[in-house]
């Protein structure tokens, strides 16, 4: 259920014509995969030549067929470039709701329990919403306003907001 909620936002992105086409090229693939494979008319008797002229013929038809799938795949609709991604870790300046954990590496006393604080109560209306998260004790309240002019609250983007906790690098 909470990956439903996360990629919900995507669900405006996509039209149902992107899905009808992939449907249809994974269709048109799986056909003539069965086609090739499928008992040919007429009879031939089995020599190493023959063989060799089955699997030339099968390999051009099945990468035929992979050319038109990639032909007629659908544009990927990505953002390509995202305005904030300075806000990402790559400033002194950190966006609350879409930068990952370890942007809070370069602020000492944040990473990891305040930082995951941060990261698993979001999205923020405000910086000074940071203070009203559960379980946040007086000192990392200290922390918190130490650095609270390096924080910014920016809307929340699902591309980044689904790897804010773990995004995979490890050492």
């Amino acid at each position: 259920e909470e990956i439903n909620n996360l990629l919900s936002p995507f669900s405006h992105t996509l039209s149902n014509s992107i899905f009808i086409k992939m449907k249809l090229a994974i269709l048109a693939v799986i056909a003539s995969t069965a086609a090739a494979f499928a008992p040919q008319a007429g009879t031939t008797t089995s020599t190493a030549l023959n063989a060799e002229a089955g699997r030339r013929e099968f390999f051009s038809k099945a990468a035929a067929a992979t050319a038109a799938v990639v032909g007629a795949a659908a544009p990927a609709n990505a953002v390509i470039d995202y305005e904030n991604i300075g806000y990402l870790g790559g400033s002194s300046i950190v966006d609350l709701n879409n930068a990952n954990v370890r942007a809070y590496l370069k602020m000492p006393g944040m990473y990891p329990t305040v930082a995951g604080k941060i990261v698993s109560n979001g999205p923020y209306a405000s910086v000074k919403d940071i203070y009203s998260i559960k379980g946040l004790t007086s000192a990392e309240a200290d922390v918190l306003k130490k650095y609270e002019d390096r924080f910014v609250a920016k809307t929340p983007s699902p591309d980044y907001v689904i790897d804010r906790i773990n995004n995979g690098l490890y050492r």
